[in-house]
């Protein structure tokens, strides 16, 4: 199309790469997801807590050196402080609550909640966005088995509160001090032993932390990784005595679970128990629909006392995804009760819709003085039970006609000072 000769065009700015705008009703959705979770996990004792969503790089760059997040995801800046200081937006949440428990030093065992958004320069795909959401939970200050179970068992009761059947549960332990050192010199020695065999991304991990090539789903490192010495063969007698705890405590919940000798996480931060919740109704290899661990000596890292912790992060869209391929949890339409028609001008919609939603009813109306046929045909469209209508005789008369939108539904004219009562009886026995 010709530009008039003097007029520049405008440029349309779209949201940045690997983001997105969520409109309703899926925006709803997602209130709704956070708010099943933000249920459960105050019904087991968690508070929530609200995290800055940048930290000084530091925090972040205590996740480990070897971990991709934090070499080549992190979006960081300088911010105008003098001198600037070096900041970055987080790219996971349990750092930051190691870093507030550090600077807080709340009551012991201090157990919390969170949901908020992340960010991550990584490459886009279905269900991975460079600013997403997680919701989660974190234990700090106990290093008992049982609190490893209930945080186990908190993200498993949320995928079954949302309707979700084909989750699997697969767990591991990573060992402790005692266990490390022999592990991570047999893991090294193995690998650079069939370095050869690895992909030049894992070789590159390989220098700097055997356990994270593990971690690899690059099909050429498949081979090595599936013959590498694993971490149960070298368990201390602790940490072994730990790990049989959380699965005695999985099997007295009823809990179906896997052990998963090679499940690491892409974290260096994890020690002991470790696990992984895969949806299998999502038709890919990348299936993780949340995870967790323990991690005891990441607060001491961020310069508190050594403090054990145990907790998970669940990324909501893939959680999502799973409950779109499960047919669960479905997204609902904006509830709206009631509808209010005003062809008189328009100023009693503003006194009717306040009024009927002071007394707790959903409630719309149209603007623009459109005709009585185009706000009824509105009033179809929202769904709406209740359609309340004023024109020039019911504004006179202090009144307000009351149709039930219902097939075979029937109206009558009531005074505006009886319209809530009039409303409250036709929704009975509907919900909105």
């Amino acid at each position: 199309m010709a530009v008039a000769l003097g007029v520049v065009a405008k440029a349309l700015f779209r949201a940045p790469t690997g983001t997105r705008d969520i409109l309703a009703p899926e925006s709803a959705r997602r209130r709704r997801l956070v708010s099943v979770f933000a249920d459960l996990a105050e019904r087991s004792g968690f508070g929530q807590l609200e995290s800055p969503v940048f930290e000084d790089i530091g925090v972040f760059q205590r996740l480990g050196a070897a971990s991709e997040i934090v070499t080549k995801e992190l979006f960081e800046f300088f911010d105008k402080g003098d001198p600037p200081r070096h900041l970055a937006l987080r790219p996971e949440l349990t750092a930051s609550v190691c870093r507030a428990f550090a600077e807080h030093r709340p009551t012991v065992p201090w157990k919390i909640w969170y949901s908020g958004s992340q960010f991550r320069y990584e490459r886009p795909q279905a269900g991975r966005y460079r600013q997403f959401e997680q919701v989660g939970v974190e234990t700090l200050g106990t290093d008992d088995p049982h609190a490893d179970v209930e945080v186990i068992g908190l993200g498993m009761r949320f995928y079954e509160a949302l309707g979700l059947k084909q989750v699997r549960l697969l767990v591991n332990s990573l060992g402790d001090a005692d266990s490390r050192p022999a592990y991570d010199a047999a893991l090294a020695a193995y690998l650079q032993g069939r370095r050869g065999e690895l992909s030049e991304q894992s070789r590159v991990t390989l220098e700097r932390n055997p356990l994270r090539v593990l971690d690899s789903k690059r099909d050429q490192d498949q081979p090595v990784i599936a013959a590498a010495p694993l971490m149960v063969d070298f368990l201390s007698g602790a940490s072994a005595e730990h790990f049989a705890t959380v699965r005695d405590g999985l099997d007295r919940l009823g809990a179906a679970y896997e052990i998963s000798p090679r499940l690491v996480r892409g974290l260096d931060y994890y020690t002991r128990t470790t696990f992984e919740f895969a949806a299998d109704a999502l038709d890919t290899a990348q299936n993780a629909v949340g995870g967790g661990g323990r991690y005891d000596a990441l607060v001491e890292e961020l310069g508190g006392p050594p403090t054990p912790g145990i907790g998970f992060a669940l990324g909501v869209d893939r959680i999502l995804l799973a409950c779109d391929a499960e047919g669960a949890f479905a997204a609902a339409p904006t509830p709206v009760d009631v509808f209010v028609v005003d062809v008189a001008g328009g100023a009693s919609a503003v006194v009717l819709c306040d009024r009927l939603r002071q007394a707790g009813f959903g409630v719309d109306r149209a603007f623009d003085g459109r005709s009585m046929k185009a706000q009824m045909k509105r009033a179809d469209r929202s769904g709406a039970t209740v359609a309340v209508i004023v024109g020039p005789d019911e504004q006179a008369e202090g009144t307000a006609t009351v149709r039930d939108l219902r097939p075979g539904g029937g109206q009558n004219r009531v005074t505006q000072h009886d319209l809530v009562p009039a409303v409250a009886k036709l929704l009975e026995g509907t919900t909105s």
